[in-house]
């Protein structure tokens, strides 16, 4: 943007378009008002997308980003609603993706709840990921193979989230009952 025939300031051309500006248009207040609020949403969306390039997030993660960043409600919103509808931010996707990730390292579903929790994932969600999982006696049964059945094992398992009735299962204590 030139200021009187000398360089001004540098925006980005999506957002002057946005803003309704153009070349011999007169920068008024209102003018110079719908530009601020554009740039405020570009530098939102770019905060946003800059964060998703490193790992998937979810939106309550990725607006608490906006949020220690400075980002302003409207800002914030509008950022959001974009990226979803571009289909960047998807919570179920988000939840299937950790749910499967904390499975394969060993958690049980009580543990993989609580860090979907943790991460921002509403409850259906998390809930719909958690029983897309194999079952958790399965998974159990799988690690008491790899480690070696005995009390550490079964303790192991309890503290990694594990249903108490299906470290039971596998510790073979339903059996005598």
């Amino acid at each position: 943007m030139d200021l009187d025939g000398a360089p001004w300031r540098v925006a980005p051309a999506d957002a002057v378009v946005r803003a309704g500006l153009g070349v011999g248009l007169a920068l008024d207040r209102p003018a110079a008002r719908a530009l601020a609020r554009e740039l405020r949403k570009a530098a939102a969306l770019g905060i946003a997308t800059s964060a998703l390039r490193h790992r998937d997030l979810t939106r309550r993660g990725l607006e608490e980003r906006l949020v220690r960043r400075g980002a302003s409600p409207r800002a914030r919103a509008e950022a959001l609603d974009v990226l979803e509808r571009a289909g960047l931010v998807d919570d179920r996707r988000v939840a299937t993706a950790r749910a499967h990730a904390l499975a394969a390292r060993g958690y049980g579903d009580a543990a993989i709840r609580a860090s979907l929790d943790r991460d921002g994932v509403e409850p259906s969600a998390a809930e719909t990921a958690v029983a897309e999982l194999e079952p958790e006696g399965d998974r159990a049964r799988r690690l008491v193979e790899r480690r070696g059945p005995g009390p550490r094992t079964y303790r192991w398992l309890a503290g990694r989230g594990f249903d108490p009735a299906a470290v039971a299962d596998v510790a073979g204590f339903a059996d005598g009952a």
